[in-house]
């Protein structure tokens, strides 16, 4: 399959500007605040927190469940680009459905909401394993962060649309900002759909090695998952590195999912928490690209290190913050490292796995991404719950969730320590040659 094809490249990375819309107006902007305001209104903060942590940990252990199976299917198929566009149209669906939710029914939002993540974290599986197809090893950096960077500024700039539909709502013909909201919803359905084309059209996948269907298709997914665990437990770079991907990604996603939740428990305006979204969206764009660059000049894993200090750091001092300037502060210093964090974790694995088998291995690589998506936010949810038991305020509750992030930075960063990039590539030498 021919790399380093410009079209390709940026087809492919434009599907990031396609789902991005959903990670940034759904999962860290308008859901939350729609939620605790609107459909569990009037709820305790600390129990509309909790509901929100739950949601996003069940739709964790689904994708968790099914991506390594998926993975396995579709590499023995050349099923890649069917099983995205399964997902794709699943997540478009659900995520137009959350219009429909009236008032105080926060139980259908939930269940819209896990079904339309799935839609999108299952999509990401598929997404993520087609990089080996479209790009060399030497440009896996700057590809990996090319998508990255145009999901903040395709993300950021229909965010900012539908921003200023919640704040003059009039302008756009909508009665109140509420309208606004939930038609939000809907662009950003469209939005997904329409910028899924291109990778439609122009990137294109490998033949398989057989061709299954139906029910065979599951049993030969799920044998190929079991040699590919056997694989995975004797590359012992792979295994480390994934060890250590789950632990300090699961704070990165909980900041992602419970940043604004946890703004709104503390006190701050709703309004001030979408304009630090803002700034870390346009913020995220550039850096990135630079991330990838900088990937490219000191090593992979030393970047993913410098990201990990800035996340411990931004996690102990979120806990203390009392102004709403220190929240726009902390949203440009996260703006600067979540892209390059993101990006360089998916190139670095995508050099040490077998590249025939990138979708099984990103399977295993998206399960462990969504297993840490499934461990935040219970911590957030459990900590809060706990500290509010003894007799603590909502306020205390939350700073004491969020502090608790920092766990997952430290062991994460440990564990990359000992993750040694040329012992991996020598593993895989060997494992290409036993096969």
């Amino acid at each position: 399959m021919q790399t380093d094809n410009k079209k390709a490249i940026f087809s492919w990375a434009l599907y990031d500007w396609a789902n991005s819309a959903f990670a940034t107006t759904v999962i860290a902007g308008f859901f939350p605040i729609f939620f605790k305001q609107f459909w569990s209104a009037g709820v305790d903060t600390t129990v509309s927190t909790a509901r929100l942590g739950i949601a996003n940990s069940i739709a964790g252990i689904i994708v968790a469940a099914l991506a390594p199976v998926l993975g396995s299917i579709a590499d023995r198929g050349s099923s890649k680009k069917k099983f995205l566009f399964f997902f794709t149209f699943m997540g478009i669906v659900m995520t137009s459905s959350l219009y429909l939710v009236s008032k105080g029914d926060w139980p259908f939002a939930i269940m819209i909401y896990i079904l339309s993540s799935v839609g999108f974290s299952g999509g990401n599986i598929f997404y993520d394993s087609l990089i080996t197809g479209v790009a060399s090893e030497k440009k896996l950096d700057f590809v990996s962060a090319l998508g990255f960077s145009l999901g903040y500024l395709g993300g950021g700039i229909l965010f900012a649309v539908n921003v200023w539909m919640t704040l003059s709502p009039g302008m756009f013909g909508f009665a109140h900002s509420g309208e606004a909201v939930r038609f939000a919803f809907l662009t950003v359905a469209i939005w997904w759909a329409v910028f899924s084309i291109p990778i439609a059209l122009f990137v294109r996948e490998p033949a398989g090695k057989e061709s299954f269907s139906g029910l065979s298709a599951v049993k030969a997914g799920l044998r190929q998952l079991r040699n590919t665990f056997n694989e995975v437990r004797h590359l012992k770079t792979v295994f480390l590195f994934l060890a250590a991907y789950w632990l300090y990604i699961d704070g990165v996603d909980t900041i992602i999912r419970m940043a604004v939740d946890y703004g709104m428990s503390i006190g701050f305006e709703s309004k001030d928490l979408i304009k630090a979204l803002l700034i870390t969206q346009f913020i995220g764009f550039p850096s990135a690209i630079a991330f990838g660059y900088l990937g490219g000049k000191i090593g992979a894993k030393r970047a993913i290190f410098i990201a990990i200090g800035v996340y411990l750091a931004v996690s102990i001092w979120g806990a203390f913050m009392r102004d709403k300037n220190e929240f726009y502060i902390l949203a440009m210093i996260i703006g600067l490292v979540q892209g390059g964090i993101q990006a360089l974790s998916r190139s670095f694995y995508a050099r040490i796995i077998p590249v025939n088998k990138s979708a099984e291995y990103f399977g295993f690589y998206n399960m462990l991404g969504k297993f840490a998506a499934v461990l935040g936010p219970v911590v957030m949810a459990g900590v809060a719950l706990m500290v509010r038991a003894a007799g603590y305020s909502s306020d205390i509750a939350s700073r004491a969730s969020i502090s608790s992030i920092s766990i997952f930075f430290i062991a994460g960063g440990i564990l990359l320590y000992f993750v040694d990039e040329k012992k991996g590539r020598e593993e895989l030498k060997y494992l290409e040659r036993s096969d």
